[in-house]
């Protein structure tokens, strides 16, 4: 009996240690029972020169991959590799073979297996199959200028139609040699862009290009030909004294600065001048960068008078040099144009737009930002009083606000700025009926002519 008794208990002892071995393997990673992961979009869009990028990973490692082509008769791989060191994760990047496989299909599949080192499924490892569409595009997008503008003024901006057309499209724009883009609005019927375009007052030289890019990577440029035309810009030199450096320009480091405390007078002026300056400028820039993208049919827009009887005291694109103790310290460029009647007097908007900026913004003091569309905005700084908010919507010759002298402002004034999708341009410009004339409305109706008889 007891030999019988010892015998059961030793063949549960082997049960049961085969049984630990087998969960043991059972949970151990290798033996993971997941497949690798196969990072690929269902869709693409391929022009056959760019190469399709795909990633794959697993947590036991890698150790086959093969990618293959098929048109729907024929197939090639374009690629195959066994991996003797199983690789946790991989890139690839596949081209449509040179050689040996040519169709005229306009959708094929791409098929990307991949199998893992794990020891599952009797050593074999876990495998996966992920598919994706092509779609075979190699025509790139078609681009014309129908009109534009004949000159653009440094600092200033100019208007230009075209067509752009591709089933396909993902981006359009027109970009600047700054590198600035301009995003067009849908004009008069489908298939057709209006843009305004904008030549920064630092920039001593200008070009635009259209660029067009499907999804499938094809890429067109079209060279938008303006004359360019100089203009000079005053530049000024202005001493600093500690007069001067005692008033608006501490009260601006102690209200932005958390080094207030620590810095000389001459380092406010330098943060007021240049920090402030600089975060002020793409906060406004960063607001003023938006272009509808809705149909647009005509511009009703007329010159900007945002100020009764108001004098200019400082003009746009002003270059000031600041000198402290024989040197100069600092710079600044004065983009915009300042206006000054009365005390307190009232701020008009000429033309109907939306509130899309309503408060207290470092040397500008208390600013309003309208959007008048087609990515034009006007802006209007040192306010004494906002009668606006952010949101609102004001009508042609509603009183928006009250000037002042808020922000880095040493007289009671109106500083009246112009922005085209970010970028300050020449006020003067869209408060000249004759300029509004030649480069915006018969430019829009040339197009819509030529739009006509296409």
């Amino acid at each position: 009996m007891k030999q019988q008794r010892s015998g059961s208990i030793i063949v549960l002892l082997v049960i049961g240690a085969i049984l630990s071995i087998l969960v043991y393997l059972y949970n151990s990673p290798m033996f993971e029972r997941t497949p690798p992961e196969i990072s690929l979009e269902e869709t693409i869009h391929w022009n056959l020169k760019e190469p399709i990028s795909l990633h794959v990973k697993d947590q036991s490692g890698v150790k086959f991959v093969r990618v293959t082509l098929n048109d729907g008769t024929n197939s090639v791989v374009l690629h195959t590799q066994m991996y003797a060191s199983p690789e946790k994760e991989l890139s690839l990047e596949v081209t449509f073979p040179r050689t040996g496989f040519f169709s005229k299909q306009e959708q094929m599949t791409l098929e990307v297996e991949a199998i893992d080192a794990s020891k599952w499924n009797f050593f074999s490892g876990n495998e996966v199959k992920k598919t994706a569409l092509l779609h075979i595009d190699t025509t790139r997008p078609e681009l014309f200028v129908l009109t534009n503008s004949y000159k653009i003024t440094k600092g200033g901006s100019a208007a230009v139609v075209f067509r752009a057309n591709d089933a396909n499209m993902k981006e359009l724009y027109i970009q600047t040699n700054d590198g600035h883009r301009f995003y067009p609005t849908p004009f008069y019927k489908e298939g057709y862009y209006i843009s305004l375009v904008a030549w920064p007052r630092r920039e001593e030289n200008f070009h635009a290009d259209i660029v067009a890019q499907d999804k499938a990577g094809n890429l067109s440029r079209e060279r938008v030909r303006f004359f360019l035309q100089n203009r000079k810009y005053r530049v000024s030199s202005i001493a600093l004294t500690e007069r001067f450096l005692g008033g608006k320009v501490t009260e601006l480091a102690q209200m932005y600065s958390r080094e207030y405390e620590s810095m000389s007078s001459i380092e406010r002026f330098m943060f007021v001048n240049k920090t402030l300056r600089k975060e002020n400028d793409e906060k406004i820039s960063h607001v003023a960068t938006q272009a509808p993208q809705a149909l647009l049919g005509e511009a009703k827009l007329i010159p900007f008078y945002p100020l009764r009887n108001g004098a200019a005291v400082a003009s746009f694109g002003d270059h000031r040099k600041y000198t402290y103790e024989g040197q100069v310290v600092s710079e600044s460029y004065h983009l915009g144009l300042d206006l000054a009647s009365t005390a307190h007097a009232e701020i008009v908007s000429s033309n109907a737009g939306k509130v899309v900026f309503a408060q207290e913004t470092g040397i500008y003091g208390r600013t309003i930002i309208l959007d008048h569309g087609l990515g034009l905005y006007t802006l209007y700084s040192h306010c004494s009083s906002l009668l606006v908010q952010t949101g609102d919507t004001v009508k042609a010759g509603d009183v928006i606000g009250k000037t002042g002298v808020t922000g880095f402002a040493f007289g009671d004034h109106l500083h009246f700025g112009v922005l085209v999708q970010g970028v300050e341009v020449r006020p003067e410009e869209w408060m000249d009926k004759s300029w509004m004339e030649d480069n915006l409305y018969s430019i829009m109706r040339n197009a819509q002519a030529l739009i006509e008889r296409q």
